[in-house]
């Protein structure tokens, strides 16, 4: 199936999508942001995929610590640099499975798309 997991081990939905996929055996690989990292051309593809304002995550501490300039007037090509400088600005966790994105934990999402092609 070639699914890889992108997020940072210690965020809660991450560990509830590790949890789900273990309990239900489906085989993942790992990619930590903090150890790893990420570059502009995946963050790109992820965007044309869902959509930049799908990959940025407003609601964490890195948002509220960015300045008021850093988030005003965002566009695609500025939140890709900000969420290459700050990885805990990518919403968690990214999922990929050859072409296809899902960003964020929804088990329902995840029983369509991971369970029904066993």
């Amino acid at each position: 199936m070639n699914i890889t997991m992108y997020g940072i081990p210690n965020c809660d939905s991450v560990k509830k999508a590790k949890h789900w996929f273990a309990e239900n055996e489906v085989d993942y690989e790992f990619h930590d942001y903090k150890k790893l990292g990420i570059d502009a051309a995946t963050l790109k593809s992820w965007s044309k995929e869902v959509g930049w304002e799908t990959l940025l995550n407003r609601r964490g501490t890195s948002w509220r610590k960015l300045t008021d300039a850093e988030r005003s007037e965002l566009t695609e090509t500025r939140a890709i640099q900000l969420m290459i400088a700050n990885s805990s600005l990518i919403k968690r966790p990214v999922i990929t499975q050859n072409e296809s994105v899902l960003v964020g934990f929804d088990e329902s999402v995840y029983a369509e798309q991971f369970l029904s092609a066993k």
